[in-house]
């Protein structure tokens, strides 16, 4: 499948979902993000997720992280450069939506992407593969090049795996995991 077929596919899919659902399957994803091999690391960047596209919840990872002590990142996006910064999120951080209603930092303190040694993803889908398909603005690949290689990087989907990505491109990085309701997929 193609990723302009899977975005409307994944669109439609997560458009039929609840509020309740949404938020019994952001739980229960958080429950096995608990069994990933990643706790030992220190800087975690997460996303906040946009409640109009119906993502998935973030706030209960964001819960299991600030009770492990973990020093949590989260982005602040420049549309003109589609360059991600990660901003360390602390108590006094302030939190506004941006235009396209993704909620960011306002201001705070900048950490180098290079620093983070664990990214959560926001998709729309996945294949078997560890290929994912965002929103096709290429923010997120451009920010995981920056990153240091050994980077994990962990998608977070409410369905399935695609069997396959037809139009994947070099630039395109893969995912390490990916964590759906039941199941944590390893690539």
């Amino acid at each position: 499948m193609f990723k302009n077929e899977i975005r409307l596919k994944y669109k439609e899919l997560r458009r039929s979902l609840s509020e309740n659902q949404i938020e019994e399957l952001s739980l229960a994803i958080a429950n096995e993000v608990l069994l990933l091999p990643i706790w030992e690391k220190t800087y975690f960047h997460i996303y906040l997720p946009i409640e109009e596209q119906k993502e998935v919840n973030t706030e209960y990872i964001l819960h299991l992280l600030s009770g492990k002590d973990k020093e949590i990142c989260i982005s602040k996006s420049d549309f003109e450069t589609r360059k991600m910064t990660s901003i360390l999120l602390t108590d006094s951080t302030k939190i506004k939506k941006n235009n396209y209603n993704i909620p960011e930092p306002v201001d705070g303190i900048e950490v180098p992407s290079n620093k983070i040694e664990v990214v959560f993803i926001p998709l729309l889908a996945f294949d078997k593969k560890g290929n994912r398909v965002g929103y096709g603005k290429g923010f997120y690949d451009k920010f995981l090049a920056e990153c240091h290689p050994i980077t994990i990087k962990i998608g977070l989907s409410f369905f399935e795996p695609e069997e396959l990505i037809s139009d994947v491109t070099t630039s395109d990085i893969q995912l390490n995991y990916c964590v759906t309701p039941n199941k944590v997929f390893k690539f």
